[in-house]
């Protein structure tokens, strides 16, 4: 028996990485919410790595916390280790990375959704969706109820119609033994959403007591910590190390010989699997010149004795896992707490999105996370703040926000997926992102927490310290521009001290800090009356002088690209009328409906010359419009 349970401004499907930003986000901006999961012990799951951040990744979570999200300070709360990646190369590709205490992770999150003004959160399978005229207007839920709503947002991540498998073993269910969403993906087909199958998977867990270290490489953490969240300063924890060892022949043997049993190669296996993240037999019969394959062990949390195996995600059958696992240097006589597995579920093509994450068939209705084909928590949440600010903008009559590729890295991810889809698991890299060197981890709040608080979700303390920390970089960089350094006896023995040429005649600061050798802190000597400061602030500072030519490039692109996406076509224009075409940019553009020139040159099919007619066309109906 059906019934009423209720009228909420926007519901949000799912309380993975996606659904906690996504419900935050609208709650956060007054609107009446409710999140609802089959299981309140899945909220911020860590199903697979108990990490958060890593190359790219990093970035994602930097920009979630610039719009007001939640993903960074939770993880600034809970991390047992905190590693800044990529050192060696230059700033645009520096990342952090922090192992996650997974069990606090989930737990503290759980709290923040709960204490949450305008959100309520419930233990719920949502089975339908309930549209009317092309609008979305409530759920449906197994237990019967019927709840009403303006926009829906969907994070289901893994769970649609979701089977493990392992080896020859399969069954219904959800990631972490919890239970499947059996129901919902024939709603979606019902209401014409096109869905496909992917596939990923994650390691075994193992118990520590059985590992033997002292065959293992130490990973300790950075002895200085830091944070994720423009909010967080000065954290200082001890830290859990994480460990390191190596896949060998036997390892690689005992691989080859069950590989027949392997449902990623008999067949069993139907969806498709993450490019970047591949199976270990994967990675042996793919690259069989590679005698070694690194594994990382690394803890789960403090309270706990599960470990994680980093680069060991299998679906072979359980006792093959044993055998290949106890080859490894550590771990000969390891103990499986969890077996590992594959995962297979439903997704969507993301082409079915507009760059708001609104379905473009369904008025209200978004997706964000695994359901749109990404892979990893960070992807998950970048899409779930953006789909529930929208969802919200939407609901407040107000124009919704889109993120473009020179925004940042959350905007090349959303663009990716809905311009030119996916066909495997997406995941995030630095080298998809064409103006990186702008779009840096460190930079993240000066350029998106504007428009977190435009919209209102940056409350006024958030807004209040990045004020505080965007002034205190002006006014350094405008006093070390305006600060002459001459070639005085001391100043020339100094610089060449530190290995530096000496002045020949009297030089800005700012331009001494371009030298390759030295750096804003080095010349500290140099600076007598430095105002005392945080080392981010130097930071800053050396970024912007060292690499002021490269960003200056950068900016000119930018602009350039934007002049393309501010060229806005028309839902309603029907491509197979406009001469000129080809015919597969027909089909294409009238697929994708493309919101700008710029996101139609970025669709695969559609050419330069195909590009120039649109713009032929454009300028003529504008003609057209001016003379009438």
């Amino acid at each position: 028996m059906k019934y009423n349970a209720g009228e909420y401004d926007v519901i949000v499907v799912g309380a993975g990485h996606a659904g906690c930003e996504a419900a935050l986000a609208a709650s956060r901006m007054g609107l009446k919410t409710m999140i609802c999961t089959i299981n309140l012990d899945s909220i911020a799951m860590m199903p697979c790595n108990p990490n958060i951040g890593g190359t790219a990744k990093g970035h994602l979570v930097r920009e979630v916390d610039a719009l007001g999200g939640e993903m960074a300070i939770n993880i600034d709360n809970t991390f047992i280790q905190s590693r800044m990646l990529n050192l060696s190369k230059g700033p645009a590709v520096h990342s952090l990375r922090a192992q996650a205490d997974k069990k606090k992770y989930q737990d503290r999150m759980k709290n923040v959704l709960e204490s949450q003004e305008n959100l309520q959160v419930r233990q719920l399978e949502v089975t339908e969706l309930q549209v009317e005229e092309g609008n979305v207007v409530g759920i449906v839920t197994k237990n019967g109820g019927i709840f009403n709503c303006k926009s829906v947002v969907l994070t289901t991540g893994t769970y649609l119609r979701s089977r493990i498998i392992i080896g020859d073993v399969t069954y219904n269910s959800g990631p972490n033994g919890l239970s499947a969403a059996n129901e919902l993906s024939q709603s979606l087909i019902d209401l014409g959403i096109s869905l496909r199958r992917f596939k990923t998977g994650t390691p075994a867990r193992i118990n520590m007591r059985s590992v033997d270290f002292s065959k293992m490489i130490e990973q300790p953490g950075d002895e200085k910590i830091v944070p994720f969240s423009f909010m967080s300063k000065n954290i200082n924890r001890e830290q859990v190390s994480c460990w390191l060892t190596y896949t060998n022949s036997e390892t690689h043997r005992i691989i080859e010989e069950n590989i027949s049993r392997s449902p990623m190669y008999n067949g069993l296996i139907e969806g498709v699997g993450p490019r970047y993240c591949p199976s270990i037999e994967d990675k042996v019969m793919r690259f069989k010149d590679k005698p070694r394959h690194q594994i990382f062990v690394e803890p789960e949390g403090e309270d706990t004795l599960e470990m994680y195996i980093g680069g060991m995600s299998s679906s072979l059958p359980e006792d093959v896992q044993v055998k290949m696992l106890r080859t490894l240097e550590g771990l000969e006589n390891v103990e499986i707490m969890r077996t590992a597995y594959a995962i297979e579920y439903d997704s969507i093509d993301p082409t079915q999105l507009k760059p708001t994450l609104e379905f473009k068939s369904i008025k209200g209705l978004y997706g964000a996370g695994q359901l749109n084909g990404s892979s990893g928590y960070e992807e998950a949440a970048s899409q779930g703040i953006v789909a529930g600010i929208n969802a919200a903008l939407n609901v407040q009559g107000k124009e919704e926000l889109i993120l473009t590729r020179s925004d940042g890295y959350i905007g090349v991810l959303i663009d990716d997926l809905v311009t030119k889809g996916t066909n495997e698991p997406y995941r995030m890299m630095t080298s998809r992102a064409e103006y990186r060197l702008l779009l840096r981890q460190d930079n993240a709040d000066f350029r998106l927490t504007d428009i977190g608080y435009k919209v209102g979700l940056v409350t006024e303390d958030r807004y209040d310290k990045y004020l505080e920390r965007k002034n205190n970089v002006e006014t350094e960089l405008d006093r070390v521009k305006s600060l002459q350094v001459t070639g005085k006896k001391e100043v020339n023995e100094y610089l060449i001290s530190i290995g530096s040429s000496e002045l020949k005649k009297p030089i800005k600061f700012y331009e001494l800090i371009k030298r390759p050798e030295v750096d804003y802190f080095s010349l500290s000597a140099l600076d007598p009356n430095r105002p005392v400061q945080s080392d981010d602030i130097g930071e800053q500072i050396n970024i912007i002088a060292k690499y002021e030519g490269y960003i200056t490039n950068q900016l000119e692109q930018v602009n350039k690209f934007r002049k393309f996406e501010k060229k806005l076509l028309d839902e309603s224009i029907d491509y197979s009328e406009i001469r000129g075409l080809r015919i597969e940019a027909i089909q294409k553009l009238s697929s994708i409906k493309p919101i700008s020139i710029g996101q139609a040159s970025r669709i695969s099919g559609v050419s330069p010359a195909d590009i120039s007619v649109l713009l032929i066309y454009l300028e003529n109906k504008r003609k057209m419009n001016s003379n009438n």
